[in-house]
């Protein structure tokens, strides 16, 4: 579904003067943002990265952190926020478990099968992450979600070597009133804190005390406890639409789940994520009033200065027109380049292709 007037909302790039709304975005996701916690002094610090990362001069991934907003251009509201982080892993490891398969066999007594384990994994070269999705309840189920996920892949198409050659999205865990099951049976033993201040503390800068206090050696499934072990690799309710937008994308499922509340990750290559895959540019030749025969697509201005928003596109051969109110939201004109890309729905997923296929039952020999 999309918004009748979507051409309306647009997605741009936070700005200084857009500390408030951020912290009040912060606030109402309740601390689920890890990378944006609802602490002012960090708050104000990530809208300064973020306007530092969109630099011209920046050539290549490292640290960088881009946050969009979604802004409703008649009333200035601010309906969510979407992010990418260029690089993980850089500056400071990143973290997560890997599910794997441990064989125990002994052939006299014709026993020989497979045990699950997590085991610690640190990366310190990882890919890019999008991140810091958020839409505010009451713009939900009206096709801006796709917007807000999908038009990070435009930016990143434009600019394509500020990123790594591999993406990677963490899906909010299992969690209930900002506790978790696998926290709970898990990761408090380590950590001895709530699963609130680790989650708070996890999206700062110096994740030193992950280092040091998260288990060094592989956790078996079997002596875990059973709500803990039900949570592994299972999406948060309200991440299950992302979930399936990623998945139509061509994300797939890593094997890794967050050290926390076993959220899962999934990842693709840069290239073969579907929308920068379907991405074009063309020149505008004309803006028109209205496309009514044309489709509705996603398209953006290609430019550091990004923008992005639903609107109608058709093509002359190696030129484009556009609608009048896309060309404004745009902020494009005639003889100005535009991207533009199919808006694909989220894929039919079965229950079976949201479970992570590391979840499938031991292996026994026959």
């Amino acid at each position: 579904m999309t918004h009748k007037n979507s051409s309306k909302f647009i997605i741009r790039p936070v700005r200084e003067n857009d500390y408030e709304a951020c912290l009040e975005l912060a606030t109402l996701t309740g601390g689920a943002l890890t990378n944006i916690p609802k602490d002012p002094e960090i708050v104000r610090a990530r809208v300064e990265d973020s306007e530092r990362s969109f630099d011209l001069r920046t050539e290549r991934p490292g640290s960088h952190r881009y946050l969009f907003f979604l802004e409703d251009r008649e009333s200035g509201e601010i309906a969510g926020t979407c992010g990418i982080i260029s690089k993980v892993g850089g500056f400071q490891p990143f973290y997560t478990y890997e599910v794997r398969n441990e064989r125990f066999s002994y052939p006299p007594l014709e026993i020989d099968h497979e045990v699950k384990i997590l085991s610690p994994k640190i990366n310190h070269d990882g890919p890019s992450e999008i991140c810091c999705l958020f839409l505010r309840p009451e713009f939900r189920r009206s096709g801006l979600g796709r917007l807000l996920s999908l038009s990070r892949f435009h930016f990143m198409g434009a600019f394509p070597r500020r990123f790594d050659k591999n993406v990677l999205a963490e899906l909010r865990g299992t969690t209930e009133d900002r506790s978790s099951p696998f926290w709970d049976g898990v990761a408090r033993h380590f950590f001895k804190m709530d699963f609130r201040e680790a989650d708070y503390l996890s999206g700062l800068d110096d994740k030193e005390f992950i280092a040091e206090l998260m288990p060094k050696h592989p956790l078996y499934l079997p002596l875990l406890p059973p709500e803990a072990v039900a949570a592994i690799g299972q999406p948060h309710r309200d991440a299950v639409p992302a979930l399936k937008v990623l998945l139509g994308e061509g994300f797939r499922y890593q094997n890794q789940i967050d050290i926390f509340d076993a959220g899962p990750i999934v990842e693709s290559p840069l290239t073969s994520i579907r929308t920068i895959q379907k991405r074009r540019e063309a020149r505008v030749e004309k803006i028109a009033d209205d496309l009514p025969d044309s489709d509705q697509m996603l398209l953006s201005n290609a430019q550091i200065d990004f923008r992005a928003c639903i609107g109608r596109v058709a093509e002359n051969g190696e030129s484009v027109s556009i609608d009048r109110a896309t060309a404004e939201a745009l902020k494009i004109e005639k003889g100005h380049t535009v991207a533009f890309s199919p808006l694909f729905s989220p894929a039919e997923i079965s229950p079976e292709q949201l479970s992570p296929p590391f979840l499938q039952p031991e292996k026994t020999p026959s």
